[in-house]
């Protein structure tokens, strides 16, 4: 009711309506962060896989697992949730028209995330990795911005895309 009685006194005074459609002002969506954490959780994974236990203090052991594992599990929230806001908030009809895979795709992050956050099997890491490269390939594409793919310069040194500016 309040909302009514202010929207008419709004209409009455001629004030311009306001409207907004995304989360951030539009156009700096970025992939970035959805990269670096799916990397992350190949990172993650190798480190926890790097441990034999052997000769390891049982109980440093056991933090370094429990530390790892909740940070693969946030990273790996962590590109769901990247990947789930530039999907609903920058993928619009006509975007969806010219991507019609994108919905698949996105689905295939989702699930493949949720696979990382419930194991340690690195080739799980790696399938998202590649998912949200191709997801970044696709968001690039449709801004008219070329992409490179290149080993990233730390641990796991794994290929991942990144936008070549425009010069």
């Amino acid at each position: 009711m309040l909302y009514q009685l202010l929207d008419k006194v709004d209409r009455l005074a001629g004030l311009p309506r306001a409207s907004a459609h995304c989360d951030v002002p539009c156009g700096i969506y970025d992939t970035g962060p959805a990269l670096i954490a799916a990397v992350s959780v190949v990172r993650l994974m190798d480190i926890m896989n790097e441990k034999d236990g052997s000769g390891e203090n049982p109980a440093s052991l056991a933090n370094l697992y429990a530390r790892n594992a909740l940070r693969k599990e946030e990273e790996a929230e962590k590109v769901k949730q990247e990947i789930r806001v530039i999907w609903g908030d920058y993928f619009k009809a006509p975007l969806i028209e010219k991507y019609p895979d994108i919905h698949n795709l996105v689905h295939s992050i989702m699930q493949k995330a949720s696979a990382c956050k419930q194991e340690v099997h690195r080739e799980d890491a790696l399938e998202l990795v590649e998912l949200v490269n191709r997801f970044a390939e696709i968001f690039w594409e449709s801004k008219s911005v070329e992409t490179v793919r290149r080993t990233c310069p730390y641990p796991p040194a794994i290929e991942v895309v990144y936008p070549i500016p425009a010069a």
